[in-house]
C-alpha cells in the first residue's frame, strides 16, 4: 500500500538497511517447499525491526500492516486472496460480505449483503451499522490521524468548497449525523453505499484499506483507541492491547467461526499463537537476520519484516540459502523535476537521458535488490505498461543523446542541476554514479543528500531543488492511487505546500486524463484513461523512472509455507504460514 505514508516508512526502513527503496514483484531466486505440511499448532515468532504506528484499523497504512492484520484480526467486506499469480491475487472475494459487491449503472452505489453468523470476539454480532461507523471515523480526522482518506471525497455527504462537512461521529450535530447516515444505507444486513462520483474501483479500495471495515461503536475510544485491538478475525490480541514498542502475541479468537470464511482461500490461520517482537534499536535489521541466519532455539519459528542488508547477501549460502527468498515489492522510486525551476523540456529530456539505472541498480546492491523501472506504475498493478517516453532509453545513460538535447535547448553550459535524495550510504554511492554520468553529458550537478525529515522538505514549493528522488506503492492495484496523487496540482499545490506532488508540476493536459478516469464507470475505461494520464506525463518529463526494489527475506527453518502474494505487499504471508510441531 503505496500511499505517502507506506512509502515514508518503506524509505526508512531502507535508510535503516542502507537499501534503495522501490518495488515490483518478481520470484524467488530460491524455492522452498516448507509450505506443504500445513498443520496447525505451535507458535510462530514474528521479528519487527521498528515500531508500527497503530492498531487502529482506520488509521492503520503500512502495507505490511495491512496484509499482516488483514489475515488474522481484521475483517472487511471483501479480501484479496492467497494467490501467488497477480491476475488471481489482485482479484477480490468475498470476505464478511456474501460477495463482491453490486454497482448501479455509474457505479455511483454499491451494495453488499453480510453473511450470517460473522461475530466480534465478545461474541456479539457483526452489523451493518458497524460498518457504517468504521467509516465515519475516518471522517473525524482530527481524531482519527494518519489513515487513508479516500472515502472523504467519494462517500455522498454534504460538502462546502470540496471539503466534507460531516466532522465524523464524535463531534456530529444529529442533522449531520443524519445525513452522514444516508450515504451508508443500512437495511438489516443489507449495506448500500451512495458514492458523489463514480468509484469503479471501490472493491479493490475495500479489499486494501481498512477505512470501510467495521468497528463496533461501544468498543471506541477515540483517540486512545490508537493501540487497541477489538478482533473479528481468527485470532485477537492477548490482552486486548498492543505494546508500541514490545509488540503483542496473537491467540485464538474463540468466537471466530470458520464457517464464515474462506480459510483455503484468504486464512489457513496455522499457528496456534503469533508472536510478535520488535527489536526498534538502529542495528535491528542486522541483529534479527544474524539470528535468522544462526537458526537456533525459538528463531527457527521465526520470520522477519526486516529485510536482509546488501552487506549480508554473501551468508546466502548452503543450507541459509534453502531458507531464503528474493521478491520484486510493489515500490518503485523515481526522479521528479522542480517544474519551477527546470522550465525546459529539452532539459528534462537531457536528464532523462543520461540516467545510469544500471550503474545505479549495481550500487544499491545489484539485481538482488533492484530492477530497473521504465514507469512509475508498478508492473503488478492493473494496466501497467512501460511509459513509451522511457522504454528505449539505454539503461546505461545515453550521454550522447542527453549532450545534443542540451545543445538543442539553448540554456548556457554546463547547465547547474541540484539533486536532492534521502542520505544513506548505499544512496550516497547511488548518487554518485547518477552524478557522473550527468555530469559528461553537460550538467554542473550538486548533490544534496538530506540527513533528517525528508518528504516535508522537498513539498514545499519553494525548496532549494531542482531533482529530487521519491518512492511510491500504490493503495490498491489501480494507477488511479498512484498518478493523481502525485501530480495532479489541483489537490495537492497551495501557497505553502505541494504535497505529494513533489515537483509542483500542474498540467492541463494530465488533468484532464485524471478527470477522464475518475468519471469512468468501469475499470477498463478508468485504465485506459490512466495509461494516456502516464504517456502525458511521460511526454513532459514530469518523473523519470529508476527501479523497482526487491525484498530479500531470511526465515527459520521450522518455518512452513513461507511465501509472499500481491495481497501481502511481498511481506511474508501470514495467511499460509505455519511452523513445524
Amino acid at each position: 500500500m503505496g500511499s505517502k505514508l507506506r512509502s515514508v516508512v518503506a524509505v526508512a526502513a531502507a535508510a535503516a538497511l542502507g537499501l534503495s527503496l522501490a518495488a515490483c514483484g518478481s520470484g524467488s531466486d530460491t524455492d522452498s517447499d516448507a509450505g506443504a505440511e500445513g498443520t496447525k499448532g505451535g507458535t510462530l515468532n514474528y521479528l519487527l525491526g521498528s515500531p508500527w504506528e497503530s492498531m487502529d484499523p482506520q488509521r492503520i497504512y503500512l502495507g505490511v500492516q495491512l496484509s499482516s492484520f488483514r489475515r488474522t484480526v481484521y475483517r472487511g467486506l471483501v479480501a484479496f486472496p492467497m494467490a501467488e499469480d497477480e491476475e488471481t491475487g489482485n482479484t477480490p472475494v468475498a470476505d464478511l460480505a456474501t460477495d463482491t459487491g453490486t454497482p448501479n449503472e455509474d457505479s455511483t452505489e454499491w451494495k453488499f449483503t453480510l453473511k450470517d453468523g460473522i461475530q466480534w470476539e465478545d461474541g456479539s454480532e457483526i452489523t451493518c451499522e458497524d460498518f457504517r461507523y468504521g467509516a465515519s471515523r475516518v471522517f473525524a480526522n482530527d481524531i482519527i490521524t494518519g489513515g487513508p482518506n479516500y472515502i472523504l471525497s467519494y462517500l455522498d455527504v454534504p460538502q462546502k468548497d470540496g471539503v466534507p462537512t460531516y466532522p465524523g461521529p464524535y463531534k456530529a450535530t444529529p442533522a449531520q449525523q443524519a445525513e452522514f447516515d444516508k450515504a451508508i444505507e443500512c437495511d438489516g444486513t443489507n449495506i448500500t453505499y451512495h458514492f458523489n462520483k463514480p468509484w469503479a474501483d471501490f472493491p479493490l479500495a475495500a479489499a486494501s484499506l481498512m477505512s470501510t471495515d467495521p468497528y463496533k461503536e461501544s468498543e471506541d475510544e477515540g483517540a486512545k483507541s490508537l493501540w487497541k485491538v477489538f478482533a473479528n478475525g481468527p485470532y485477537k490480541v492477548e490482552g486486548g492491547t498492543w505494546d508500541k514498542n514490545k509488540g503483542a502475541t496473537l491467540v485464538r479468537n474463540e468466537n471466530y467461526d470458520e464457517k464464515t470464511d474462506s480459510p483455503d482461500e484468504l486464512r489457513k490461520a496455522l499457528p496456534d499463537k503469533i508472536a510478535f517482537s520488535i527489536d526498534g534499536s538502529d542495528e535491528a535489521a542486522e541483529t534479527i537476520n544474524r539470528r535468522l541466519v544462526a537458526d537456533a532455539g525459538d528463531d527457527q519459528s521465526a520470520i522477519t519484516a526486516s529485510r536482509l542488508p546488501s552487506s549480508m547477501i554473501s551468508q546466502v549460502a548452503g543450507p541459509v540459502e534453502e531458507r531464503y527468498k528474493n521478491v520484486e515489492s510493489p515500490y518503485v522510486n523515481y526522479l521528479v523535476p522542480n517544474a519551477k525551476t527546470v522550465t525546459n523540456l529539452k532539459v528534462r529530456q537531457a536528464i532523462a537521458a543520461a540516467v545510469d539505472k544500471t550503474g545505479y541498480i549495481k550500487a544499491n546492491g545489484g539485481d538482488k535488490y533492484s530492477a530497473p523501472a521504465s514507469t512509475l506504475i508498478n508492473p503488478s498493478v492493473n494496466g501497467s505498461t512501460p511509459n513509451p517516453a522511457f522504454e528505449d532509453i539505454d539503461e546505461a545513460g545515453d550521454v550522447e543523446a542527453a549532450k545534443a538535447l542540451l545543445a538543442e535547448s539553448g540554456e548556457k553550459l554546463p547547465y547547474p542541476l541540484k539533486v536532492t535524495y534521502q542520505q544513506t550510504p548505499t544512496y550516497d554511492a547511488a548518487f554518485a554514479v547518477l552524478k557522473a554520468k550527468w555530469d559528461e553529458a553537460g550538467f554542473k550537478v550538486t548533490l544534496d543528500p538530506l540527513t533528517d525529515t525528508y518528504y516535508d522538505v522537498i513539498g514545499k514549493p519553494d525548496k532549494d531543488s531542482d531533482l529530487m528522488w521519491g518512492g511510491w506503492g500504490a493503495d490498491w492495484p489501480s494507477a488511479n492511487t498512484v498518478l493523481p496523487p502525485l501530480f495532479d496540482g489541483r489537490p495537492n499545490i497551495s501557497a505553502t505546500n505541494c504535497n505529494n506532488d513533489y515537483g509542483c508540476y500542474n498540467s492541463k493536459a494530465f488533468n484532464a486524463k485524471v478527470d477522464e478516469a475518475a468519471q469512468a464507470t468501469d475499470l477498463d475505461a478508468q485504465t485506459k484513461a490512466l495509461q494516456g494520464a502516464d504517456a502525458v506525463l511521460g511526454e513532459e518529463v514530469a518523473y523519470i523512472p529508476l527501479d523497482i526494489s526487491k525484498f530479500n527475506w531470511l526465515y527459520g527453518s521450522k518455518v512452513t509455507g513461507f511465501t509472499t502474494t500481491p495481497a501481502s505487499s511481498s511481506y511474508p504471508e501470514l495467511g499460509l504460514i505455519g511452523v513445524k510441531q
